[in-house]
């Protein structure tokens, strides 16, 4: 999950360079969506892996 956020973000900054670059707006609207969606999945994998090995120390 973790390598999909980092995926994401990566594609939500070359959205970011390409709107500054002048290209069409609508790049920078699915750039933000998977900002956000790799965000949530970055803070998602941290949450669950937490919580995994929080589990594994009794």
């Amino acid at each position: 999950m973790l390598r999909w956020s980092i995926i994401f973000i990566l594609i939500a900054i070359v959205g970011g360079v390409l709107g500054f670059a002048g290209v069409p707006t609508h790049i920078q609207g699915i750039a933000q969506v998977c900002f956000f969606v790799g965000m949530a999945l970055f803070i998602g994998s941290l949450v669950a892996r937490n919580f995994v090995h929080g589990h594994h120390h009794h």
